[in-house]
Order: C-alpha cells, then structure tokens, then sequence
C-alpha cells in the first residue's frame, strides 16, 4: 500500500501563485488578478504543461508558473532548476501526493518552456493595469496618472542563440563577450508597477531607447503624463505622444539652448515657447512626417538646485503642460525630481531580483524569464499597494526589498497551513512589510564608487576553448 494518498487538487490550482505572494480575498486590490483571471488565460492559450505519461500529472500550468517564479525571487544556488524540483518535491510531499524524482530536472524545463511569452505578458500587464485604474486621489500627481520611463540592459549566458539575436558589443573580442540587450520599460510613478516593457539589440538600426519606447505606444493611455530625462527630450518623440493623447515632463536636451527673454512670459524662468519641425529623421517614414506638426508650442521652466553635491546647478524642464495655474513652475520641479524613482526602480528589477545576468541559454527562454521575474516583481508591488492602501500609506514608503524577503521566507509556509495559523502567518507578513519604511532622503549624497576591492583575477584574454587548450599544452597565459 502507497504511503501517498490523493489530496485535494491544491497543486493544480493558480491560487498556489496569489497565496504564495500573501494575497488573499478580501483585501485591496484582491480582484485585480484572481485565480480564474490566469486559469482563463492558460485555458485561451490551450496550455497544458503536464507530460502525456505523467500519471501525476506533476507540473501542471500552476506548478510550473510556482516553480519559476519561485526560482527569481531566490537567489544563486536556490535560483536553480536542481531547487526549483526540489520545492515542487516538498510542496508534493506535504499535500500527501507521491513525489517526483529530484535529480532528474527534465520535465520541469520542458515544462517551463511551454508556457507561452503572450500569457506571461498578458499577466504582468494585468496586474498593472488593474492597480492602476483604481488609484486612490491622493496617490496621484495633481489628479493624473505618471508614467516613468528609461532603459536599462542586460546580458545572459554566451549562447550561438543568444548571440544572434542579442549580439555582444562590437568593442568586444569574439570568445570574450556576451550577448547584450537593451530594455526600455514604463513604470507607474505612483507605484512602480511595470505597464510595460520592449526588448532589443543593444546595437544597431532602431535600437536606441526612443525606438524601443515608440514600440510601447499602447502600453500609454490617453490622459497620462510621461515622465522623462533628457535622452527622450525629441520634436518627434514630443508630437507623437500629443498624437496618442499623453502629456510629457522631459528634461531639455543638452544639444538645445533655452532663452527665457523670447516666448510667452508666465512667470520667472517660465515661458512658452514655439519649436519647429526639423528635417525627417531616417528612421520616420515619409507619411509619419508629413502629418507631424508643422510647429509646437512648449512650456519651458528654469528650476535651481542649491543643494551642493548635486551634480548641476539648474536645469530646464520641457512640458506639454502649459496650463501654469493647474500646473505650477513648482509642482514641475517636485515632479522632475521623482524621476529619479525609475532609476531606482530598474536597480531593484536588476540587482534585488538579480536579473542583471540572465541565465537562460536559448533567446526564447530568456523573454520568459525576464517575463516571468517581471510578473514576481508586479505580484511584490500588487502585495505592497495592498499593504499600503489597508495602512494608510503611499506603496513608495514600503521597502521592496523587505517586501521580498518576507514573501520568499513565507513561501511554502502559507500553502500547507491553514485556519488560525494561516491567518496569524498572513497577518505577521503584513505587519512585517508595512514596519519597514524607506527613509525620506531627499538631498542625501554619496560618491560613486565601492569601498571593498575585487579579487585581483586577471582577465579572460582569449575563448575559454582557447586557454583551457593552452593550459594543457603547458602555454603560460
């Protein structure tokens, strides 16, 4: 007789995914993306990852989606496949179900790469949108709905695959580089959720930040206002966002010059100001520039940054908002300045969720991974805003950080226990995420370097094939 038997179908269900990351009925923002939300778009993309002679039917879309995303929030050698097995194993073993055999990782993988990029896109976007539609007023940057942008890159492993689709750096010596891709994303200013992301070459045609972010057009709503630096500070990239309806705070571009003695006085180092249409650029077609504005006129405001240890002194924001009574020289400058959240935001995508070096080996699998990290990263900022709207508090007062330890600590936990102890487990992890704050530092200085130094190894000078084979022939490096 079987020391296993049938438990109820826990594992089948995606309600593994929202307990795994603290949520449950109830709470703010709880329908945002319920447990048949992703059954339905599994069941649209007619996904079933279980093997055909799997009698288990061990990794089924849940387990799998589980699996992966509880292989980004963990790091080195817990982020591997040989662990993720592992988990699945336990989760097995404590729902009285047989388990699966540990070493062999093959049907995982198989698994988890049958789950189709458009449904883990459909999902991180989901959660996005669904938070964002329903942002208390006082959230909200004078009653609108900001949007952040910039890019970022990353690298993975060096694969024939990867490089053709991502190829390294021309600086870099073939044998001694990796693939390299640019990433431009949007983020919500309010709560840093990710309503959108594009993926490219690092180099070439079309390829630039301003590229990538033409690609995310409907990822922008009518209405909203897009907050930029000075990168994306373009005539064209400024008419196409008024084509589609959204406003833009940018920082003027370092190649233009601002005379606050011509245009429309609104105020000290405030003016508008009329630019016109330069030369087509080569990347527009001709029926795009013909129906571009001839002309545009844009509000510029000069603001000064006394605080010493800021890198400038002053600088110009550019801006569709023209209205200086609904939007003052003063609500600008406040606003430029939490630009800066994106940047901090892409170090917490990067380095807290490690995903600065991917480790997939195929183009394919990277995009879901980087997807599936995205769609860990959105359900952490779904289960702050959370927090943050039952306490009383803004999403960006909670560390992110915290929030993600407490989550993987309480990973397998809150599966297997339930009634009172359930209830105290969930309420211990709110009360955790909502006691770490992030300190107010708004004009904190730090120089830009390390303290520790790295170990003194040399340099990979030539393909690893190449030294190996220099080693054993007795060649000195």
């Amino acid at each position: 007789m079987s020391f296993y038997q049938p438990h109820p179908s826990l594992s089948y269900r995606f309600r593994l995914v929202r307990d795994a990351f603290l949520q449950k009925d109830g709470l703010p923002f709880d329908d945002v993306l319920p447990e048949a939300a992703i059954q339905e778009a599994f069941e649209q993309a007619g996904v079933s990852c279980a093997e055909a002679d799997d009698e288990e039917q061990v990794y089924t879309p849940a387990v799998t989606l589980w699996a992966f995303l509880a292989q980004v929030l963990h790091a080195k050698e817990l982020r591997s496949c040989t662990a993720a097995v592992a988990r699945v194993v336990t989760l097995l073993v404590v729902l009285g179900r047989k388990p699966c055999s540990t070493t062999n990782t093959g049907a995982y993988c198989r698994a988890r790469a049958r789950l189709p990029e458009v449904v883990l896109t459909r999902l991180v976007y989901q959660i996005a949108d669904g938070c964002e539609a329903r942002l208390p007023a006082e959230w909200l940057w004078c009653g609108r709905s900001v949007k952040l942008v910039d890019g970022s890159t990353v690298s993975m492993p060096d694969t024939p695959e990867n490089q053709a689709a991502w190829p390294q750096p021309t600086t870099q010596e073939a044998g001694l580089g990796f693939p390299l891709a640019r990433i431009v994303v949007l983020l919500s200013l309010a709560t840093g959720l990710l309503g959108g992301l594009a993926m490219g070459p690092y180099a070439g045609k079309e390829t630039g930040e301003p590229a990538l972010l033409r690609q995310l057009r409907d990822r922008l709503k009518p209405g909203e206002v897009l907050l930029a630096d000075r990168y994306y500070c373009s005539y064209f990239m400024i008419a196409l966002l008024l084509e589609w309806g959204v406003d833009f705070v940018v920082r003027l571009h370092q190649r233009r010059g601002a005379d606050f003695r011509r245009g429309q006085r609104l105020g000290p180092g405030d003016h508008v100001v009329t630019w016109s249409r330069p030369a087509k650029p080569t990347w527009m077609d001709q029926a795009t520039y013909d129906r571009m504005p001839a002309s545009l006129r844009l509000r510029e405001v000069e603001v000064a940054i006394p605080q010493r240890g800021f890198r400038v002194k002053s600088l110009v924001i550019v801006t569709t908002l023209s209205d200086a009574d609904a939007y003052t020289r003063d609500d600008l400058a406040k606003l430029y300045r939490r630009r800066w959240l994106v940047e901090l935001d892409l170090r917490t995508i990067k380095t807290t969720l490690n995903l600065d070096v991917l480790r997939c080996k195929t183009p394919e699998m990277v995009r879901k991974e980087l997807l599936v990290a995205l769609l860990g990263y959105n359900l952490i900022r779904q289960t702050i805003v959370q927090v943050a709207e039952q306490r009383g508090l803004s999403p960006r007062d909670l560390s992110f950080a915290a929030a993600l330890q407490t989550i993987a600590t309480n990973w397998m936990t809150v599966l297997v226990v339930e009634g009172p102890t359930h209830d105290a487990i969930h309420a211990s992890a709110w009360d955790g995420i909502a006691q770490h704050r992030i300190g107010n530092r708004p004009d904190r200085v730090e120089p830009r370097g390390v303290k520790r130094r790295p170990k003194p190894q040399p340099r990979l000078k030539k393909p690893r094939a190449e030294a190996r084979a220099d080693l054993l022939a007795g060649i000195a490096a």
